[in-house]
C-alpha cells in the first residue's frame, strides 16, 4: 500500500519525474504525458460521480480503481527481472468492461444519428471524459509506438471510451433524452 506522509519533495522542481521503476525522466516525457491524461480521465469521472448514484456510481468508482491501476502500469516501463512485479492491466478488467457495456446497450434504442454531448449534467460530463480518455488512448498509442508497453492498456481505454459513450447514453433516460446532431441544421 502506498504511504504518502511528505506531499512536496522538491523533486520535480528542475522538471524531472520518477517512474515507477525509480528512473527519472522530463515531466514532459510521452510515458507521463499518457499517465497524466489517464489521470485527467480519472478526475472527469470523479466529476460525473457529483451527479449519479445506485449501480453507475458503483461501475464508476471501479474504473476509477482501474484508471490507477493503468497509470502504474504506464509508469512502469516493461523490464526483464525487475525487483518486484509491476501492477499490470488485466484482461479480466477489459472483460468486465464489455460486459456493462453490453448490459447498458441492451436497453438502448439503436441509434440513427450521432449525438450532441449534453442531455442531462451526468451525460454531458460523461461524454467529457470520453473525449479526454480518447486524447489519453492516442498518447498511449504513440508511446507504445517508441516503447514497448502492456498491449492490453490499450485494449482497456478503448473499451472505457466505448463505455462511457454507452453509460451517457443510459443515463440520458436510455437515450430518450439524446441530443441528436441533424448534419447541415444551421446553414
Amino acid at each position: 500500500m502506498v504511504k504518502l506522509t511528505k506531499i512536496y519533495t522538491r523533486g520535480g522542481d528542475k522538471g524531472k519525474t520518477s517512474l515507477g521503476d525509480g528512473a527519472r525522466v522530463s515531466k514532459a516525457d510521452a510515458r507521463v504525458d499518457a499517465y497524466g491524461d489517464v489521470d485527467e480521465t480519472n478526475a472527469v469521472i470523479g466529476l460525473v460521480r457529483l451527479h449519479v448514484s445506485g449501480e453507475a456510481d458503483e461501475m464508476l468508482a471501479r474504473i476509477q480503481n482501474d484508471l490507477f491501476d493503468l497509470g502504474a502500469d504506464l509508469c512502469t516501463p516493461e523490464q526483464e527481472n525487475p525487483k518486484y512485479p509491476p501492477l499490470r492491466i488485466a484482461a479480466e478488467q477489459v472483460e468486465r468492461l464489455e460486459h456493462e457495456i453490453d448490459r447498458l446497450n441492451a436497453e438502448l434504442s439503436p441509434l440513427n444519428s450521432f449525438i450532441l454531448p449534453g442531455g442531462s449534467t451526468a451525460s454531458a460530463n460523461l461524454h467529457l471524459a470520453r473525449t479526454v480518455c480518447r486524447r489519453a488512448e492516442r498518447r498511449m498509442i504513440a508511446l507504445g509506438d517508441s516503447e514497448v508497453i502492456n498491449p492490453i492498456t490499450i485494449s482497456y481505454i478503448n473499451r472505457l471510451s466505448d463505455f462511457l459513450f454507452v453509460l451517457g447514453r443510459y443515463l440520458n433516460n436510455k437515450g430518450a433524452e439524446d441530443v441528436l446532431w441533424v448534419p447541415g441544421a444551421n446553414r
